[in-house]
Protein backbone atom coordinates (compact mmCIF):
# COMPACT_ATOMS: atom_id res chain seq x y z
CA UNK A 1 0.00 0.00 0.00
CA UNK A 2 2.04 3.42 -1.18
CA UNK A 3 1.94 6.48 1.49
CA UNK A 4 1.19 9.97 0.76
CA UNK A 5 3.96 10.90 3.12
CA UNK A 6 7.88 9.70 2.90
CA UNK A 7 9.45 7.38 4.33
CA UNK A 8 11.90 9.76 6.27
CA UNK A 9 8.74 11.26 7.46
CA UNK A 10 7.14 8.48 8.74
CA UNK A 11 10.66 7.31 10.68
CA UNK A 12 10.99 10.96 11.98
CA UNK A 13 7.66 10.78 13.61
CA UNK A 14 8.13 7.01 14.71
CA UNK A 15 11.46 7.86 16.57
CA UNK A 16 10.16 10.63 17.92
CA UNK A 17 7.11 8.82 19.82
CA UNK A 18 8.73 5.60 20.46
CA UNK A 19 12.77 6.81 21.41
CA UNK A 20 11.47 9.79 23.40
CA UNK A 21 8.83 10.36 26.07
CA UNK A 22 6.40 11.88 23.79
CA UNK A 23 2.96 12.05 23.30
CA UNK A 24 1.17 11.56 20.06
CA UNK A 25 0.21 15.12 20.50
CA UNK A 26 3.22 16.29 20.69
CA UNK A 27 4.73 14.55 17.96
CA UNK A 28 1.88 15.96 15.82
CA UNK A 29 2.62 20.04 16.79
CA UNK A 30 6.55 18.73 16.28
CA UNK A 31 5.63 17.86 12.58
CA UNK A 32 3.21 20.66 12.13
CA UNK A 33 6.20 23.11 12.71
CA UNK A 34 8.86 21.40 10.28
CA UNK A 35 5.56 21.77 7.81
CA UNK A 36 4.54 17.92 7.95
CA UNK A 37 0.45 18.36 8.44
CA UNK A 38 -0.74 14.72 9.86
CA UNK A 39 -3.16 13.98 12.61
CA UNK A 40 -1.98 12.64 15.73
CA UNK A 41 -4.09 9.35 14.28
CA UNK A 42 -2.22 9.03 11.45
CA UNK A 43 0.98 9.03 13.76
CA UNK A 44 -0.63 6.45 16.28
CA UNK A 45 -1.40 4.03 13.04
CA UNK A 46 2.48 4.67 11.67
CA UNK A 47 3.73 3.59 15.07
CA UNK A 48 1.14 0.25 15.49
CA UNK A 49 2.37 -0.88 11.70
CA UNK A 50 6.26 0.34 11.56
CA UNK A 51 7.06 0.79 15.22
CA UNK A 52 8.21 -2.85 15.83
CA UNK A 53 10.46 -3.27 12.57
CA UNK A 54 11.95 0.05 12.89
CA UNK A 55 13.08 -0.33 16.30
CA UNK A 56 14.52 -3.94 15.45
CA UNK A 57 16.47 -1.95 12.96
CA UNK A 58 17.91 0.68 14.93
CA UNK A 59 19.09 -2.06 17.58
CA UNK A 60 20.46 -4.09 14.57
CA UNK A 61 22.86 -0.89 13.52
CA UNK A 62 23.83 -0.18 17.41
CA UNK A 63 25.07 -3.88 17.85
CA UNK A 64 26.28 -3.28 14.07
CA UNK A 65 28.04 -0.29 15.11
CA UNK A 66 29.55 -1.40 18.43
CA UNK A 67 31.27 -4.85 16.99
CA UNK A 68 32.74 -3.25 13.96
CA UNK A 69 33.94 0.01 15.91
CA UNK A 70 37.46 1.22 15.48
CA UNK A 71 38.11 1.55 18.94
CA UNK A 72 40.36 -1.09 20.38
CA UNK A 73 40.30 -1.36 24.58
CA UNK A 74 43.43 -2.41 25.48
CA UNK A 75 44.33 -3.12 29.51
CA UNK A 76 47.22 -2.03 30.72
CA UNK A 77 47.62 -2.41 34.23
CA UNK A 78 44.87 -2.76 37.25
CA UNK A 79 45.23 -1.91 40.83
CA UNK A 80 42.60 -3.75 43.13
CA UNK A 81 41.85 -3.50 47.18
CA UNK A 82 41.72 -6.23 48.68
CA UNK A 83 41.58 -5.32 52.89
CA UNK A 84 43.27 -2.09 52.20
CA UNK A 85 45.86 -3.81 50.51
CA UNK A 86 46.55 -2.48 46.92
CA UNK A 87 47.47 -5.65 44.85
Amino acid sequence: MPFKTSRKIICLGVMLQVRCPLSLWNVEDLLYEHGVDVSYEIIRFWCHRFGQSLLVDVRKRLVEGIQYSRWRWHLDQMFVKIKAERM
